[in-house]
């Protein structure tokens, strides 16, 4: 049945025959899209009285919101601002302290923060908890990485607003019993009430052992957030590749700095990661066991979380808005919703297609008509 203004507005597409991850559980259910808005479909029966306009067969696929990643090099400034015994792949050259007007030289450094979303830095350095508190204050996540830190330090720092640590265990101290470091962070008692930290994990079979993810994972695996750290080398096979002033060497899933004039061997020093999202998320349920759920809500709804997008982003309810944000409920007729942006996957959660406001916008090539 419908309403006779059909014509005026947008068609509701009708996903069948697939399983939605919604409420932390994969539901046998259809997924109703309109306008780039996920709809209710009671709403849409008994109170607009339409149906779809189309249906897309799904063939038993996963329709999961769609991976955001919090860490590829280049949107999420990482550096200069870090340590110089932790700064990885960084040229040491380009290594930056604060000095007496702390927050200056950050703006100095990165313009005007008007479309940063998030910024690593080392705790130790000297006015960091001003910077953080800045940061913060603009709404910008701040996230602890390539850092000697110990635990005081970091605790310090997620008292002063930081809320993430870069790439957990990478680049930074590694984990004693009498000192933990950052790692500490993932059961500290001294973080402030009401408030836990994120992590990001490199779970492309490179950067952290199968034993590390689940160490990490059992310890606090609702601030776990998967990460690609993905540099420009990503999709473009094995050989040397730029980044940034440097040059990379490509094997497999490895990415190193090449040899140059001053390193004539080459070096072993990782350089990002070149493994796509949907490859850290088969590894990260093989190696830890966990739900496909999980799996797939580490990156997905807990970035979100991370970023304060989870009203809208990370997740496929419908009414997304009323019952993540605690607000008043809607009123008769309206259409709490939220983004519907997901990727289909099959059973093994190799990506299948991928839509972005409801839109389709990439497929594998044997699965077009």
């Amino acid at each position: 049945m419908r309403n006779g203004q059909g014509a005026a507005r947008a068609p509701v597409l009708q996903f069948t025959n697939c399983r939605i991850l919604r409420g932390r559980r994969l539901l046998r259910e259809d997924l109703w899209v309109r306008g780039g808005r996920i709809l209710d479909p009671e709403r849409l029966f008994f109170e607009e009285r339409l149906v779809a306009d189309e249906q897309r067969d799904c063939g038993g696929c996963i329709l999961a919101p769609g991976f955001i990643d919090v860490q590829m090099n280049g949107v999420h400034l990482e550096g200069p601002f870090i340590s110089r015994e932790k700064r990885g792949a960084h040229p040491e050259a380009h290594l930056r302290t604060f000095e007496a007007n702390a927050f200056h030289d950050v703006l100095a450094t990165y313009g005007p923060l008007d479309n940063v979303r998030i910024v690593t830095l080392a705790p130790e350095l000297d006015r960091s908890h001003e910077v953080i508190q800045a940061l913060t204050a603009r709404g910008i996540c701040v996230s602890l990485g390539h850092s000697v830190a110990d635990l005081r330090v970091a605790e310090e720092a997620v008292q002063s607003g930081a809320t993430f640590i870069t790439h957990l265990f990478n680049a930074m101290l590694p984990f004693h019993h009498r000192d933990p470091g950052i790692v500490g962070l993932l059961t500290s008692d001294q973080l402030p009430p009401g408030r836990h930290i994120f992590y990001g994990m490199i779970s492309d079979g490179t950067h952290t052992n199968p034993a590390a993810l689940r160490i990490a994972h059992r310890a606090h695996p609702q601030g776990l957030v998967l990460v690609t750290d993905a540099v420009p080398a990503l999709g473009l096979g094995n050989g040397r590749h730029t980044l940034g002033q440097q040059e990379v060497e490509v094997n497999g899933l490895t990415a190193y700095v090449a040899e140059s004039a001053l390193c004539s061997q080459g070096t072993k020093t990782l350089s990002g990661s070149i493994a796509p999202m949907d490859v850290c998320v088969r590894h990260f349920l093989q190696a830890t066991g966990c739900s496909v759920e999980s799996a797939l809500e580490a990156a997905s709804l807990h970035p979100a979380q991370l970023l304060g997008l989870e009203k809208h982003k990370g997740t496929l309810d419908f009414g997304a808005d009323a019952a993540l944000g605690g607000s008043p409920a809607p009123a008769s007729g309206s259409q709490p919703t939220s983004d519907p942006d997901f990727v289909v996957l099959d059973d093994s959660l190799h990506v299948r297609a991928t839509y972005i406001s409801g839109e389709l916008v990439w497929q594998v090539e044997e699965a077009k008509q």
